[in-house]
Order: C-alpha cells, then structure tokens, then sequence
C-alpha cells in the first residue's frame, strides 16, 4: 500500500511490448524532448539577441528563468488536469498552446514580446514532462517501468546535445528566428504523432475530481508526505548541478573558452555522452539491484564527479585550446550519475500515489524547474564569472542533495 491508500500492483495489467512499445517510448520521449529542446535550441543564438534587442546578458538571461517559471508553475494544473480530463486531450491542447506561442517568438520585435513569449511556451510546454512521466508509470510497472523510463531517458539524452548545435546551425545560415521556426515544426509533428498513435491511459471510472478544493487537498496532501518530498526535492537539487553548467554554457563556452556559435557541440555532445551511459547502465541494473541501491551507485558517481571537477577548475585554469575538454569532463562523469540516478527516483516517488500520478508528476516536475529556475536566474548571475565559483556551486547543490538522499533513506529503512 502506498501514501494513496492504494495497491500500486492494481494497474501492473498487462503492459505494450515489441513494436507497439517502442512507438510509444518514441513518443513519450519526444514529449520529453521539447523542454529541453526550448530551453538549448536558442543558447548560441543569446549574444545576437542581445545586439539585435540592443539589451545586456541579464535581459537576455530573463528570456530563460521566466520561461521556466511558467514551465514549472503550469505543471501544477497539468497533472490534475490529466487525472480528471486524460492525458491525450490534455497534451493535444497544450501542444497547439505552445505552437502559437512559437510563432509569436519568432515575429518579436522587441525583447519584451520575446520574453512574453517564451513565458507563453513556458506555460504550454510543461505538459509534455508531466503527462510523459505519468504516461510511462501508466503503461509499465516494476523493473518493466524503470528500463522504459531508462530508454525514454536515452532518446531524451539526444536533446541537450542536438538543441544548440542545431540552433548554432540554423542561427549562423538563417538567423536566430529560425530556432523558433523550427520548434514550431517539432511541436506540430507531436501533434500529429500522439493524434494517431497515443492510447488513452486514465480510464473514465479512475478519473479524479477536478474540482478546486479536492486538487488543493491532493496537493496540500502530497507536500506534507516527508519521503514523497524529499525524493522530489533530490531530484531537483541533482538537475539543478547540472543546469547550473547548461545556463552558463554561453558564457563558459563563449567568454571563458574563447569559443563559437557553432562549437556548443563541444560542450553538450560529452554530456548527452554521460546521459546515455547512465541511461544505458540503470536499464542493465533494472531487476538486478534495488531501486534504492541504484540510487546509491548513481550518487556515488555524481559525488566522485564534482570532487573531480573542484579539482580541475581550482588547479588547472583552462586555456582556449584545452579548457573545453577540462571543463566538460567532469560535468559528462556528474551527468553519468544523476542519468543512472533519476529514473529510481522518479519511479519511486510516483509510487507514492499510484491514483494521482498526474498530480504526483506535476509537483515533481514544477518542483524541478522552481530550483532550475533559480539556478538560471540567481546563481549563473552570481557564479559565471569564474569557472571555480560555477564548481562550488555544482558541490554545494549535491551536498545538499546527497544528505536529503541519505536522511530519506534511513526514514525509509526505519519504516520498514
């Protein structure tokens, strides 16, 4: 029994495997995929934007942090909305949201309609991590669940790597407004794949109410549950180290590095490299270590990872030939272990609330982006400066996280 008062073994029925289950890992990750892909496609194009606008770094940089305030805020109302309406008509809608909100990037002709819309995609695009999270704890269960969220992991992994060098591309041929184009092509192309090939997975008798007292109580309820919280909370301190590198990579790349437009790849192909050997890693574990032991391994790695990069950014100031290499290396090891990490986590927590996973996806999620949001918006203004100062802010977010990891586990243990 879990935090609901349900049996979460109710809904193992009987899960899609062959090729129907891998058409819809596809589209669960494409789903997945748009966030980050709206968050990295534009990244090489920031300085343009800038002298276009005629505005500094820090306008520029509120593009991304209200962006992800509206992602994180709206997945609040995306979970519940899906437990009570399904998660097709839901994401459908939300998707033609997010494609309108698009174009009105791309005609922006002044960095206030840039930023109202990026606030809009925000607002739209934070359905497709909620209801993709929901959708896989949905079809699959068990050991099942956690290699599927593994593999939805690995085709996710493409994105922060594919995101700036294709928006370094489309910047240095067409322009900075064709990244926006773009997206809007990839959203479309959602549309029509989750139309024709996504069932729906909340059946009408397992809805739940929609009505503004019952999701508040869910919520009150689900933010006072101490191992549900702190699971969320380490997942997002864990993304956050990370993130904190992915919004300064301009200024690393850029300023730091003395690189281009078009050398992103330099820095996202090594940590899409990390993603998909941690993805690649909890699959093999799947059904042979505890989800809690998985979690502990991939820990362990993140830990060896940032000991490894406060020692480089302190004794081995990077230079323009070398410095890429130096600096991404142990950002590729963190990404291996919070890939091999995440996917226990996730699983784990939804399992809390196995009738309201909509509403337990959306939390987490909003949670995420909350701390992500704060990474990009307070501590890269703080911290870009210096790639040591970028290094202990990475290791004062997974210290946290690890002794939140650590007290979870030994409530959990206590209860059993």
């Amino acid at each position: 029994m879990n935090a609901s008062g349900e049996d979460p073994s109710r809904d193992a029925g009987d899960a899609p495997s062959g090729r129907r289950a891998a058409v819809l890992i596809l589209v669960i990750a494409g789903l997945l995929m748009l966030a980050p892909f709206t968050v990295d496609a534009y990244l090489p194009s920031f300085h343009a934007i800038a002298g276009e606008f005629g505005v500094g770094q820090a306008a520029i940089q509120q593009t991304l942090s209200l962006y992800l305030l509206g992602f994180g805020s709206m997945m609040l109302f995306y979970g519940p909305a899906s437990d009570s309406f399904g998660r097709k008509r839901v994401i459908l809608l939300a998707l033609l949201a997010y494609a309108l909100m698009t174009i009105f990037a791309a005609l922006s002709q002044s960095i206030g309609q840039l930023i109202a819309a990026r606030i809009g995609q925000g607002l739209a695009a934070g359905a497709g991590v909620v209801i993709g999270r929901a959708l896989v704890r949905d079809l699959f269960a068990g050991a099942d669940a956690q290699r599927v969220m593994a593999n939805v992991m690995l085709i996710f992994a493409a994105a922060p790597a594919a995101a700036p060098i294709i928006g370094g591309w489309l910047h240095e041929w067409f322009g900075w407004r064709s990244v926006f184009w773009f997206l809007l092509g990839f959203s479309l192309l959602l549309v029509i794949a989750i139309w024709r090939l996504l069932p729906e997975t909340v059946a009408p008798e397992a809805r739940q109410s929609f009505a503004a007292r019952f999701v508040f109580k869910s919520y009150a309820r689900a933010l006072s549950h101490p191992r549900y919280m702190q699971l969320i909370v380490v997942f997002a301190l864990l993304f956050g180290g990370m993130f904190l590198y992915v919004a300064a990579a301009p200024v690393i790349l850029i300023d730091h590095l003395g690189q281009s437009e078009t050398d992103f790849w330099k820095f996202f192909v090594p940590l899409v490299a990390g993603l998909i050997l941690g993805s690649r890693l909890t699959r093999w574990l799947a059904g042979r270590l505890s989800m809690t032991a998985t979690m502990a391994l991939g820990l362990a790695l993140t830990g060896l990872a940032v000991i490894y990069n406060l020692i480089q950014a302190w004794a081995q100031p990077p230079d323009v030939t070398h410095g890429v290499w130096l600096t991404v290396t142990p950002i590729t090891l963190y990404v291996m272990g919070m890939a091999t990490t995440m996917p226990a986590l996730n699983i784990t927590a939804l399992d809390y609330w196995p009738a309201q996973r909509g509403l337990a996806s959306a939390l987490q999620g909003a949670t995420q982006m909350a701390f992500a949001g704060l990474v990009s918006g307070v501590m890269v203004a703080w911290l870009a400066d210096s790639l040591v100062a970028l290094a202990v802010g990475m290791a004062c977010l997974y210290a946290t996280a690890l002794g939140l990891w650590l007290f979870w586990r030994r409530s959990a243990d206590a209860k059993a």
